[in-house]
């Protein structure tokens, strides 16, 4: 795949998308939320692919909204800035609904929708240097189509401060309030990590995985009522009759490897 603001490289199941604009500090405008989008729609439907890092190249993993992208936006009207806004709310989504596992490698600024592209996906890994921000309020904006992935990340307690003071989230308190899974002391630790995680998911069945993240999104914040547990029971009982688990428990019953572990 060849991209105007993206790197994307395939290999070993496991498929690694840098950010490439690093002069200035792979900020968003139009076209890396498009190419963004059109990225993990394609990684999505490739049955090579288990896993997907998205990391920045150069000092920053995102800086959030390229200004002069957004100045445009400002002098635009209403139904403009709704139809752009709308093209960065489907990229966060496509991202955060992917089948596949998703693994955010933060390192340096992290900042508006650089916190929401973190905040999107499943997993997120930061080296100590790494620094987050709702920065938006300081531009006399809101944290809008970001928020749906920050709050889901941090929960609503944390976001009331951070959405209005807009301070910058060092990674030891990003990791306090459940934003980062991990913090490294450099980017090696960093990418070590990654390596890491990405063995224990391959490990994994790729459909149960899908499953798995699908369970997370029908239970968080539903009522654990009658509706509830037959969801939870239809949910086990499609998987159970499914070929990965038969492949799983047979494999595990006759000590051998189950069929998705190449």
């Amino acid at each position: 795949m060849n991209f105007d603001t993206l790197e994307c490289t395939i290999h070993d199941q496991i498929a690694h998308v840098w950010l490439n604009r690093p002069d200035v500090h792979n900020a968003f405008n139009a076209t890396v939320i498009a190419e963004l989008h059109a990225c993990f729609d394609e990684l999505d439907g490739r049955d090579d692919v288990r896993v997907v890092v998205l990391g920045g190249r150069g000092k920053s993993f995102s800086a959030g909204a390229d200004l002069t992208w957004m100045k445009q936006m400002g002098e635009a009207d209403f139904n403009t800035n709704s139809q752009d806004a709308l093209k960065l709310a489907k990229m966060l989504h496509r991202i955060a609904t992917l089948t596949k596992p998703t693994i955010a490698r933060v390192h340096g600024a992290a900042l508006g929708g650089g916190m929401g592209l973190a905040s999107a996906c499943d997993i997120c890994v930061a080296s100590s240097a790494a620094k987050f921000a709702t920065s938006e309020v300081r531009l006399g904006l809101s944290p809008s189509t970001i928020s749906p992935y920050v709050i889901k990340a941090i929960g609503a307690r944390q976001a009331g401060r951070y959405f209005l003071t807009a301070e910058r989230i060092d990674a030891k308190q990003a990791h306090a309030i459940g934003l980062v899974h991990e913090v490294t002391d450099d980017e090696m630790g960093l990418d070590a990590l990654i390596d890491d995680l990405i063995d224990n998911i391959l490990k994994g069945a790729p459909k149960a995985q899908h499953a798995s993240k699908e369970l997370i999104d029908m239970v968080a914040h539903a009522d654990i009522d009658d509706e509830l547990l037959q969801k939870t029971a239809n949910h086990i009982a499609k998987i159970r009759t499914g070929d990965e688990a038969k492949s799983g428990l047979g494999a595990f019953l006759s000590k051998q490897t189950p069929t998705w572990i190449k």
